[in-house]
């Protein structure tokens, strides 16, 4: 069931509750082959683990994704608050990363989009998954849209 606008942002706005959720959701996804319950159950989930911007180290994060065609999109909506959420930042410095969906894990680059691309595939991702509508309306920033391609 996916989760309200409400509940991403209650989490979202807890630095302690988003690393602890994070934890929790990317265990369970090593340990079911790439399927979670919860407020992420049902969804597409990939795990992204990119260079820290600031710190160098490995940092793995579980997003929902959608697809359009061999390439992965992930949206920066941050339950749609007023910042994009750290790990935009650790894309946009150090844009290679490694990719696990399901079983598969392999190694990609994350590309910002713009424009038009940005605008289809904002809107493909949302009508996948109605509530990054939502998170849209709740911020004036434009959130940003990436897609993964597959390097390996």
């Amino acid at each position: 069931m996916a989760p309200t606008a409400e509940e991403s942002s209650r989490i979202a706005a807890n630095r302690q509750a988003m690393a602890e959720y994070n934890e929790k959701v990317i265990a369970e996804f090593r340990a079911n082959g790439g399927k979670v319950g919860g407020m992420m159950e049902g969804m597409p989930v990939i795990l992204i683990t990119c260079t820290g911007a600031k710190s160098g180290r490995q940092i793995t994060r579980p997003l929902v994704y959608s697809r359009d065609g061999n390439r992965c999109v992930i949206v920066a909506s941050y339950a749609g608050g007023p910042h994009n959420p750290p790990w935009y930042h650790n894309l946009i410095k150090n844009p290679l990363c490694t990719v696990e969906i399901g079983t598969e894990k392999f190694r990609a680059r994350a590309t910002p989009t713009t424009g038009a691309e940005r605008e289809r595939l904002f809107k493909q991702h949302a009508a996948a998954m109605p509530i990054f509508n939502d998170y849209a309306k709740k911020t004036a920033r434009q959130i940003p849209v990436f897609v993964l391609e597959r390097l390996d």
